[in-house]
């Protein structure tokens, strides 16, 4: 009986290679790391695996560990309350009127509460641009949860 020629569009050359795990496809060829002359020896910047072929390297694992599942619910938590205390704020600038006890003074409080509008999203772009942990930028993160609280807003100053 002779194949179908349907059927040769659902396979690829090289689905029968022995070195790929089950379930696994061969996609590209590998690429091996500049330097590296032998694939079984250390070069400066990694290392290439013999059953793949695949450079890897020490650096690459530790900066390419994925984000967890309870990480990425709690920095969309995180995310949302800097965007309520950013709404907050902006609410308070636009209700809340300068004292009137001089021209700087006026302007010196409108700016606090311009800045202010704008510390929420400041302060949660900047720990992700600083080094540090996840764990550090978790805490850095609650921390200014717990900091930028619009107050005024909350206890309803500007109604």
């Amino acid at each position: 009986m002779a194949p179908d020629p349907d059927d040769d569009a659902l396979r690829w050359d090289g689905d029968d290679d022995p070195t790929l795990a089950p379930g696994w496809k061969t996609v590209g060829k590998p690429v091996p790391l500049a330097g590296a002359s032998d694939e079984t020896t250390d070069a400066a910047t990694g290392v290439v695996d013999e059953d793949t072929g695949v450079a890897t390297s020490d650096a690459d694992e530790g900066s390419r560990a994925q984000t967890g599942s309870v990480e990425l619910v709690v920095l969309g938590i995180l995310g949302g309350i800097y965007l309520l205390y950013t709404i907050g704020w902006f609410i308070t600038a636009l209700r809340t009127t300068a004292p009137g006890l001089g021209i700087v003074d006026d302007a010196m409080y409108s700016l606090g509460l311009w800045l202010a509008v704008l510390a929420p999203a400041l302060w949660l772009g900047l720990s992700f641009w600083l080094p540090g942990s996840r764990r550090s930028r978790l805490l850095w993160l609650i921390g200014g949860a717990i900091v930028l609280v619009p107050v005024p807003f909350v206890l309803g100053v500007t109604a």
